[in-house]
C-alpha cells in the first residue's frame, strides 16, 4: 500500500508552505501509543524519534524529507503524520494569505506606464514630425513623458500618473494607418477652403481634396457656402492617384446615407437643370428666328 499517492501533487504554480512533524514513541510494553508532534522545535527534533519535513498545500504534497532514529515507522503513524501535516499547512497558508493576498489584477494608477509598438520604417518621419513637433504634440495631448523611436521602427512610450497612455498609442497608430479606398472617414477636419473645393484631413497629417462638385448632392457655386475651415464633415475616399493624392467626396456619403429625401433632392435638382437647359435652348431658338425675320 502506498500512502503517498492520494496526496502527491502535479506541477503547477501556486503558494505552498512547509512544516516539520515529529514523533515520540511510547513504551509498547506499557501500552503507550506513539505521539505525533506538529511543527516541532529544535529540542523536539533532538530528543524525538522522527523529523519529517513536508511541503505542500491543501491540494497535494510537493516535497518531503524524512529522518528517523528508530528501526521503522508503521503505516498508521505515517497516515497520522501526513494528515496532521495537511491540517497544519492549511493553517499556515491561511496566515500567509493574510500577509500576502492575491494580486488585485490591475496595476496601480500611480505606477509608471510603458507601452511598446512597432511601426513601418516609412512612417517614422510622420510620427516624429518636422523638428519633432508631432512627438511634442502627442506628449502635450496625452500628458505622457517621452516617446523614443529606433531606426527599425520600435516606438517606446512612457508616462507617469495621470497620463493617457491609450490616447497616445491611438495617435501613433493613426499616424501609421494607410487610407482605405471606399472607407468613410467620420468627423474629418476641413483644413482649407478654396474656390475649387476643400482640403480635408482624414487622418493625422493626411489630407485630401473634396472637389466642389463632390461637396453636396446639388450644384455648389461657392464651396464656402457649404463648409468653412475647422468644420468636421464625413467624407468617403474615392481614389488615390499615382502621386498619393486623395480624392474625397462628401456627396457620396450623403447619397449613401441620406435615403429617399436626398434622392428626391437630387432628382429635383436634375429636373431643374434640364428645365433651365430647355429654357435656354428655347430662348436661343427664338432669338434666331427674330434675327432671320
Amino acid at each position: 500500500e502506498n500512502v503517498f499517492l492520494p496526496w502527491i501533487s502535479l506541477h503547477h504554480p501556486r503558494k505552498v508552505a512547509g512544516i516539520a512533524m515529529g514523533l515520540i514513541l511510547g513504551d509498547v510494553s506499557k501500552g503507550e501509543e506513539p505521539v505525533v508532534l506538529t511543527d516541532i522545535l529544535g529540542s523536539e527534533d533532538a530528543l524525538g524519534d522522527m523529523d519529517f519535513k513536508i511541503a505542500g498545500d491543501a491540494d497535494g504534497l510537493t516535497a518531503f524529507q524524512l529522518d528517523i532514529k528508530v528501526e521503522g515507522i508503521t503505516l498508521p503513524v505515517m497516515r497520522t503524520a501526513l494528515e496532521s501535516a495537511r491540517v497544519g499547512l492549511i493553517h499556515i497558508l491561511g496566515e500567509m494569505e493574510k500577509a500576502n493576498p492575491a494580486p488585485g489584477g490591475t496595476m496601480s494608477k500611480y505606477a509608471p506606464q510603458i507601452r511598446t509598438l512597432t511601426v513601418s520604417k516609412k512612417y517614422i518621419g510622420r510620427v516624429i514630425g518636422k523638428g519633432g513637433e508631432q512627438i511634442k504634440s502627442i506628449c502635450e495631448i496625452s500628458k505622457i513623458d517621452t516617446i523614443d523611436i529606433s531606426d527599425d521602427g520600435v516606438v517606446v512610450l512612457s508616462g507617469g500618473f495621470g497620463c493617457d497612455m491609450d490616447a497616445a498609442v491611438a495617435i501613433v497608430e493613426s499616424l501609421t494607418v494607410e487610407p482605405e479606398i471606399g472607407k468613410i472617414y467620420r468627423g474629418a477636419r476641413v483644413t482649407k477652403v478654396l474656390e475649387f473645393g476643400a482640403f480635408v484631413e482624414v487622418l493625422p497629417g493626411i489630407e485630401g481634396l473634396c472637389h466642389v462638385s463632390e461637396l453636396d448632392v446639388t450644384r455648389v457655386n461657392n464651396p464656402k457656402d457649404v463648409v468653412s475651415e475647422g468644420d468636421r464633415i464625413d467624407v468617403k475616399l474615392l481614389e488615390t492617384n499615382e502621386r498619393g493624392q486623395l480624392k474625397l467626396s462628401r456627396r457620396e456619403v450623403l447619397l449613401d446615407e441620406g435615403g429617399e429625401e436626398v434622392r428626391a433632392q437630387v432628382a429635383a435638382a436634375k429636373l431643374a437643370r434640364e428645365d433651365a437647359r430647355e429654357q435656354r435652348q428655347g430662348e436661343i431658338a427664338a432669338d434666331g428666328q427674330t434675327e432671320g425675320g
